[in-house]
């Protein structure tokens, strides 16, 4: 016979069920609220190491009351009944019933302290997962006037994170995340694209430059052909080779460029047309890459930190070698800029530009060439 739902069942079939460190706090508090003196085994963690708020407030209330006389505490409800009092002050909800609830599931109340571990490995998985989703967002955040600080300084309250979770669970060697790694976001922005046409176009025309700006790595440029020009440019420079739009094709030929069906004349036509300064859009084209290498990091903790599985040991293993992508990258735009110092306080801008600053005005600069 078919079961006929009560008004009310579906509602509660879409709630949740609670997650295994909810049932591990209620042990927790239960073995507290029964033995309170057994918070003396209980340490690294605080009030803000729970998942919910009735469970902070009582772990709180718990801490910063007095304990009771074993004795009384075991003829009366005394001491429940102060805890519950303070506890309300920063969680309505809660009621004596829960309080007795706790003391009633705990299994082992000589358990406290695996309980307290297990919380604070939680606490220090929802920690990273905050930190990597903090890191992500401002990369997006298009509001920012110093986007690569801004996330240069998030990656640093990361790796601080990372760093504390380290002290509490020291790694060990070898032991990764079971997590995969997500993959990285391919890049969808024209004005990337053309960008970095200019420059391989103005590192073309002035192969002179291209030795000042070693610090861009083909990685860098946002498509496969892109790079792979850049490589070619940065070997002939190298080689001390002739550079020209037809030296840089033949060489593009040679490592197998042209096998994805680019035409040859597209390619000419791209090399042909330089503007601005090799420079200017190689500091361009390292901007973009270290603020994708920022969110591809950022993306990669949220889902190692995402996976409840993985223990806080695989967490700061996989967490570090995450950051170890931003710390490479970094390196080479600290180089480039040629500066470490907070942006307000980095040395003004030389009078006379060093490229054009936008895309507009690379656009405004070929249709002038090709007017006269």
């Amino acid at each position: 016979m078919p079961h006929t739902p009560e008004p009310d069942e579906d509602d509660l079939d879409a709630v949740p069920p609670p997650q295994p460190v909810f049932h591990v706090e209620q042990a927790l508090l239960g073995a507290l609220l029964l033995d309170p003196h057994r918070l003396d085994d209980v340490n690294g963690i605080a009030a803000d190491s729970f998942s919910t708020a009735a469970h902070a407030a009582l772990y709180a209330a718990i801490s910063t009351l007095p304990r009771p006389d074993p004795a009384e505490h075991a003829k009366n409800t005394t001491w429940l009944d102060r805890v519950l009092a303070t506890a309300l002050e920063e969680a309505r909800g809660l009621t004596a019933s829960y309080l007795h609830a706790l003391v009633q599931v705990c299994p082992w109340p000589r358990h406290a302290p695996a309980y307290a571990r297990m919380v604070e490995a939680e606490h220090a998985r929802r920690r990273l997962l905050t930190a990597a989703e903090r890191l992500v967002h401002t990369v997006h955040d298009a509001s920012l006037p110093h986007p690569v600080q801004t996330a240069l300084a998030e990656a640093d309250a990361l790796a601080a994170v990372v760093d504390d979770i380290a002290n509490r669970f020291p790694p060990r060697s070898g032991v990764l995340p079971r997590t995969p790694a997500p993959p990285p976001i391919a890049a969808d922005d024209t004005e990337a694209v053309e960008e970095e046409q200019l420059l391989l176009a103005t590192a073309t025309a002035r192969p002179d430059d291209i030795d000042a700006v070693r610090w861009l790595l083909p990685d860098d440029l946002t498509l496969p052909l892109h790079a792979g020009l850049w490589q070619c440019l940065t070997t002939l420079a190298r080689r001390d080779e002739p550079i020209d739009p037809v030296t840089v094709l033949w060489e593009a030929q040679q490592r197998g460029l042209l096998d994805d069906g680019s035409e040859p004349g597209e390619v000419l036509r791209m090399l042909a047309e330089p503007a601005g300064s090799v420079g200017h859009w190689a500091e361009r084209a390292l901007r973009r890459s270290l603020l994708a290498t920022a969110e591809h990091t950022g993306r990669r903790v949220e889902a190692y930190a995402g996976d409840p599985a993985n223990t806080p040991f695989q967490l700061v293993v996989g967490a570090r070698r995450a950051l170890a992508d931003i710390a490479a990258v970094r390196t080479r735009w600290q180089h480039a800029t040629g500066t470490t110092t907070p942006p307000q306080q980095r040395r003004p801008a030389p009078a006379i530009r060093a490229g054009p600053p936008t895309t507009t005005a690379a656009h405004a600069a070929r249709s002038t060439r090709s007017t006269r």
